[in-house]
């Protein structure tokens, strides 16, 4: 029986450990694998201390700085299947049949960005397609771009790439930008920008890294290719909650709901932290903070039942 099982291993996660092990909580780490969502970034500029450092490096460091503390129990290469309720805490149980046991339950497993599903995606992620204009915007300073999204987060993205990017090419299916106004306002006035609606995008291609992006004008039926080096997938993401609906409260996004005050979600002694929650912003630094302050609360929580 543990004292806390945090499921996950990107920033969340890694801080979460670090924090329970410091204050002496007996916790266990389950992880597929260590880094997160970032794992995939070439150069990410704004992890909090450091200047600049590869998804890559990102990961290894956090690995490296929970294996370095004492008392910190690590399971990866597991995936959570399901969390259940048991008279003593919660039992987790993976997708290879392992199971754990605790008295308090932390989720930090992250999100998962919608892809597109289109030849090339897979094949030039990292090397050209990127899923986090704040993360990579840096990366295609004077270069052209395209971003395949017109709701809130691809213009956003647009907005995140304008002093960065030599141009961008925003790609809505639809018939219309779905941002909100001043967004909108904003992208349609810099002449860096051009809107191409019903555009659904088939392909990217290149060599070692993006050079084009092909589409389909919805209209005409015909297959368009433009001239990029670079590609922003802004569609949406998908919270990695599947293993705790109908246990704990999901916004209609998948999101899990947690108070923001101390990250508890709707069912006592589970917390959850990082991008699976309805936090509005998702950034690593956001999640290792709010991860460090649900185990405070946890640590309060337990100490306060012995």
């Amino acid at each position: 029986m543990y004292d806390l099982i945090i499921i996950g291993g990107g920033p969340a996660g890694v801080a979460a450990g670090v924090y329970a092990a410091r204050k002496k909580i007996k916790p266990l780490l389950i992880t597929e694998s260590f880094g997160g969502q970032s794992i995939v970034s070439a150069d990410i500029q704004n992890w909090i201390g450091v200047k600049s450092i590869s998804g890559f490096e990102l990961a290894k460091n956090l690995e490296e700085h929970l294996r370095s503390q004492e008392g910190i129990e690590i399971v990866e290469g597991e995936l959570a299947a399901g969390v259940s309720k048991i008279d003593s805490g919660f039992r987790v149980i993976t997708k290879s049949g392992k199971s754990f046991d605790a008295k308090t339950i932390l989720v930090t497993s992250g999100s998962r960005r919608r892809r597109l599903g289109v030849p090339g995606e897979d094949k030039f992620d990292g090397r050209g397609v990127a899923y986090c204009s704040i993360c990579d915007a840096p990366v295609f300073k004077g270069k052209d771009v395209a971003v395949v999204g017109g709701g809130n987060a691809g213009l956003e993205a647009v907005v995140d790439l304008f002093p960065y990017a030599k141009s961008i090419c925003i790609l809505e299916r639809n018939g219309g930008l779905k941002g909100d106004a001043v967004t909108q306002e904003k992208v349609k006035s810099n002449p860096k920008a051009k809107v191409i609606l019903g555009a659904e995008t088939q392909e990217i291609v290149g060599d070692d890294f993006v050079k084009a992006l092909r589409y389909k004008d919805l209209a005409s039926g015909e297959v368009k290719e433009i001239p990029v080096q670079g590609v922003f997938v802004e569609i949406g993401i998908v919270p990695n909650s599947e293993f705790v609906k109908g246990l704990v409260q999901i916004s209609p996004f998948g999101e899990i709901v947690v108070d923001p005050r101390t990250q508890r979600t709707s069912v006592e002694g589970i917390w959850a932290a990082g991008d699976v929650t309805d936090s509005p912003y998702r950034q690593n630094n956001i999640s290792a903070g709010e991860a460090v302050k649900a185990v405070l609360n946890i640590y309060d929580y337990l100490t306060k039942s012995v």
